[in-house]
């Protein structure tokens, strides 16, 4: 294994009686909310859901930041989903069965899993010591050799990438734009793309973040204040493909040939009819989930940890994260 897969937190091994143990202890948990609109997040104490018919209750032990949980915060995704105050933030989690409910047979007390909290309100979050999720949708087994910390930043951002990459299936040979490349969704892209062969142009501003990139696999950096005009530098005729994660899309779709494939998670439409565009948004199943951990095992894609916050300081590393910071943020439980 190489030494950057090597565990940044060593697993705590909980059995399952110590886990209910502490559920019925411990009727509360520590979390992280935001009682209204327009209030800070706050570690706070909740009671400990419970799991209903199909739902897996998770002993949460990593959890990462996205973007998503910026949008929950600053109120933006209102219309969308139904906020339940307290909200508690966080889509990513890893961690271990603390409970099942009625029917669910696909994970037992104990399993190690991890995954994206896929529920139809926003209320229940991974920034917590304790999460309900769908026993269906939006978790998987953790293979042991995948560390709770790496699989806890791997759900949301890996998801986005893989079905993006997916979508416009570059080919060995052909060229593939990627704009947003040092973000979550974009580094691990950029690695998906290239493990099938494919000629990376990436985002990125000169020094670390340029460093960053062509470290996972970039062929190319391009700056994003001068995208036109440098990506038409490197491919005159322009690219075969392109991922739409950040940046003007009017601009990455002039880019295009005609029959050109673009992917994006920005809800952009381009208005030329002789381009192959798909909207996405991530889907989570286990079967995905389980395809992204394999990758990580076998040494094709790597988490890209830039650094692990506890539980106590997810205000800050939600504030890091609004700087810029290349990689993924963990969150630790």
């Amino acid at each position: 294994m190489h030494q950057e897969h090597a565990p940044l937190v060593t697993d705590a091994v909980e059995n399952v009686a110590e886990l209910a143990d502490r559920v019925l202890d411990s009727p509360t948990m520590r979390a992280v909310s935001f009682a209204e609109f327009g209030s800070a997040p706050a570690i706070t104490e909740l009671p400990v859901p419970q799991p209903g018919s199909g739902e897996v209750l998770v002993r949460v032990q990593a959890s990462s930041i996205n973007g998503f949980d910026l949008g929950v915060l600053g109120g933006f995704l209102q219309g969308v989903y139904e906020y339940e105050f307290p909200v508690v933030l966080g889509k990513d989690f890893a961690g271990v069965v603390a409970g099942v409910g009625e029917g669910v047979t696909r994970v037992n007390e104990g399993d190690q899993v991890f995954g994206v909290v896929i529920r139809p309100t926003l209320g229940q979050g991974a920034f917590s010591e304790y999460a309900v999720v769908s026993e269906q949708h939006g978790i998987a087994r953790r293979p042991t050799q995948l560390d709770h910390t790496r699989a806890g930043a791997l759900g949301l951002a890996g998801t986005a990438a893989l079905n993006a990459v997916d979508a416009v299936s570059p080919q060995r040979g052909e060229t593939i734009l990627i704009s947003g490349a040092t973000g979550g969704v974009g580094s691990y892209a950029i690695q998906l793309a290239a493990a099938r062969g494919a000629t990376v142009i990436a985002t990125a501003r000169p020094g670390a973040e340029a460093a960053f990139v062509t470290g996972l696999g970039a062929t190319w950096t391009v700056d994003p204040d001068h995208l036109v005009a440098q990506v038409k530098a490197i491919a005159p005729s322009g690219v075969d493909s392109a991922l739409h994660l950040a940046g003007d899309g009017d601009s990455i779709a002039e880019l295009l040939p005609a029959g050109g494939r673009l992917a994006s998670t920005r809800h952009y439409e381009p208005t030329r009819s002789t381009l192959v565009a798909t909207d996405i948004m991530a889907d989570p199943t286990p079967e995905t989930l389980s395809r992204l951990a394999a990758e990580v095992i076998e040494g094709r894609l790597r988490v890209p940890l830039a650094k692990a916050y506890p539980l106590t300081e997810a205000a800050s590393a939600l504030t890091d994260f609004t700087t810029g910071t290349v990689g993924k943020l963990a969150i630790t439980i």
